[in-house]
């Protein structure tokens, strides 16, 4: 069961370039995303490419001051989302590498709720294949991807060389990750059956521009990283690093801000929903 909200700062499922953040099923009280686990549904066949068997879309309330995309049961639940959100966890991008759409994707907030025609719940890769399939068939999304030159930053591995462990698992699993952020704003997370080309896309949510993994490492890890989120303003006196050095002391690479090319979704035509 996956759930994205705004206030999201990692990935608890990764494949591609998408994030998901665990979240409970019920809904709160108050009208807001859910607050209380349930019991897990079996999932998808792997090779399952679901559609929609139904979606509804409308307008969101402007008074309504919850936002996030879960999943109740077989229900996949959009809540006041801008289309430009939807595609960025469509496609795992940053804004930056969307271009060519007009401002009401930027501004206008949406509801969805949909049921798959498949049974069971989706993986991370199936999730955002519904995503995409619902921004195609209901905002007539029509788009293509290609690369361009920009900033980013190059995932190499430093001098020390890589540390970590290669996985022991099943290499056709999908990749996890699992761990959290504490009251002291420090995360912990541990990686399982990790590609290179898993964590680039991944790392790319928690800095200012795409990742290019330039490790050159084949194969799947696993590994533990610790830092401090917002190390700039953090005054505790056993304080984590900062991502960068993180991932430089605990791991052995490093990212490089540097020039290079980068995917980006290069939108042709998108519109308002019709009514249901």
């Amino acid at each position: 069961m996956f759930c994205i909200s705004r206030q999201s700062t990692l990935a608890v499922a990764i494949y591609v370039a998408l994030a998901l953040m665990v979240c409970p099923q019920t809904v709160s009280a108050q009208g807001g995303p859910p607050t209380s686990g349930v019991t897990k549904p079996e999932p998808m066949a792997k090779d399952a490419d679901p559609d929609w068997e139904v979606t509804s879309v409308r307008p969101s309330d402007p008074n309504y001051r919850f936002d996030y995309i879960t999943t109740r049961g077989r229900h996949i639940v959009i809540k006041n989302q801008t289309v430009e959100r939807i595609l960025l966890k469509a496609y795992g991008l940053q804004r930056n590498q969307i271009v060519g759409v007009p401002d009401w994707v930027k501004t206008e907030h949406f509801d969805a709720d949909g049921v798959p025609d498949v049974v069971g719940e989706a993986n991370a890769k199936q999730f955002q294949s519904l995503l995409r399939k619902l921004l195609a068939e209901r905002f007539e999304l029509k788009a293509h991807q290609e690369q361009r030159e920009m900033p980013v930053y190059a995932l190499t591995v430093a001098k020390s060389g890589p540390k970590m462990e290669p996985s022991k698992g099943d290499p056709n699993a999908l990749p996890d990750s699992v761990g959290g952020t504490d009251e002291k704003g420090r995360q912990a997370r541990k990686f399982t059956n990790v590609s290179m080309s898993d964590l680039a896309p991944l790392l790319q949510f928690h800095v200012d521009r795409p990742v290019v993994d330039q490790t050159g490492l084949k194969g799947r890890y696993d590994f533990k990283l610790q830092w401090t989120v917002d190390e700039a303003n953090t005054t505790e006196p056993d304080a984590l690093p900062g991502l960068f050095t993180a991932i430089q002391e605990q791991i052995g690479l490093k990212l490089e801000p540097t020039k290079a090319p980068a995917d980006v979704l290069v939108v042709d035509k998108i519109g308002r929903p019709e009514a249901n």
